[in-house]
């Protein structure tokens, strides 16, 4: 079998193993691939595994042999499933592997923004403590999370995990879900959304992306936040319009932003958030711990093992 992998590199930039992989069938691992390498990388496989690669309808009538994709990701919409779906192609996805990684990319992002710790540790390399007057300096604000309101939008896996680290912070959480209030976790509230915006202090946002939930953040809900709210983004980039974001950063309308995701990666060099004030992006890494990875090779693998057996798990293609 035939097993084709068109961007590892994400995955694996060579600190991970092929090798479980390679065992089940003749492997070709490419770091990227671009649209017009994929037919010829891809011809005579059973199988593709790829990230961000897109595979497309007029692919899979070019690639009569392909009988199974693995999708080296959550999201799956890099593949057209309609078209899979009618071709009786296999196509699984990798739920859940990065959930407290996440989690954790979440309250760095927010601890950043509340201490600062960054820039303190480059003003201080910069020789600023050694010749301040007195003990200590500060000249940001500085903030205790305790007794904050933190609202979570969406409470899937990676929602429940945030709000767990911020009971354990002291703060009090809000979240926005379809589950009713007496199937949440004892502590925690349940709003509506506008409500949400209004009333916390954080935003955090873990819904999927559809189309109600695109720009769900904009200018009109922007100006309803707390002149000292933060907004937290490590779902979608496109949860966010970003050119109302950058507006509310730059006139003060909320304080901060923690991001990990934008609506277009990389970034245009003329995204308005990447100059915009108190905004502070990291390049949708908070998946990539090395712990989460591995856990996705493994979650690939045995989908791709359960594929051949005949006992096919994760597949979004039913």
């Amino acid at each position: 079998m035939k097993i084709v992998v068109l961007d590892g590199y994400g995955l694996n930039p060579g600190d991970l193993s092929w090798e479980a992989m390679q065992s089940l069938g003749e492997l070709q691992v490419y770091n990227r691939t671009s649209p017009s390498e994929l037919l010829d990388r891809a011809k005579g496989a059973e199988v593709l595994i790829t990230n961000k690669t897109v595979i497309t309808a007029k692919d899979m009538d070019a690639l009569p042999q392909l009988k199974y994709i693995g999708v080296l990701a959550t999201g799956y919409n890099v593949v057209d499933i309609e078209a899979a779906r009618s071709k009786e192609i296999v196509v699984t996805n990798i739920p859940a592997y990065s959930t407290r990684s996440v989690a954790q990319m979440v309250f760095a992002h927010l601890l950043n923004i509340t201490q600062r710790v960054g820039y303190y540790a480059k003003e201080n390399r910069q020789g600023r403590w050694a010749t301040n007057a007195d003990f200590c300096y500060w000249d940001t604000p500085l903030i205790e999370l305790d007794g904050k309101r933190m609202g979570i939008i969406g409470f899937g896996n990676t929602g429940q995990a945030t709000a767990a680290i911020a009971i354990a912070l002291g703060m009090k959480v809000c979240v926005y879900s379809s589950k009713p209030q007496f199937m949440l976790p004892q502590g925690i509230q349940r709003m509506g959304l506008d409500e949400l915006f209004r009333e916390c202090d954080v935003v955090s946002l873990h819904c999927p992306l559809t189309d109600n939930t695109k720009e769900l953040v904009n200018a009109a809900r922007l100006s309803t936040m707390k002149p000292t709210a933060i907004l937290i983004n490590t779902g979608r980039g496109p949860l966010v319009n970003e050119h109302d974001l950058a507006d509310a950063l730059n006139n003060g309308v909320i304080a901060a932003a923690g991001l990990d995701v934008l609506s277009t990666e990389p970034p245009c060099k003329d995204n308005p958030l990447l100059t915009a004030r108190n905004c502070f992006i990291t390049p949708h890494i908070a998946w990539a711990t090395k712990e989460a990875r591995i856990r996705l090779m493994d979650i690939a693998v045995n989908n791709l093992k359960g594929f051949i057996k005949g006992n096919i798990i994760n597949n979004v293609a039913k």
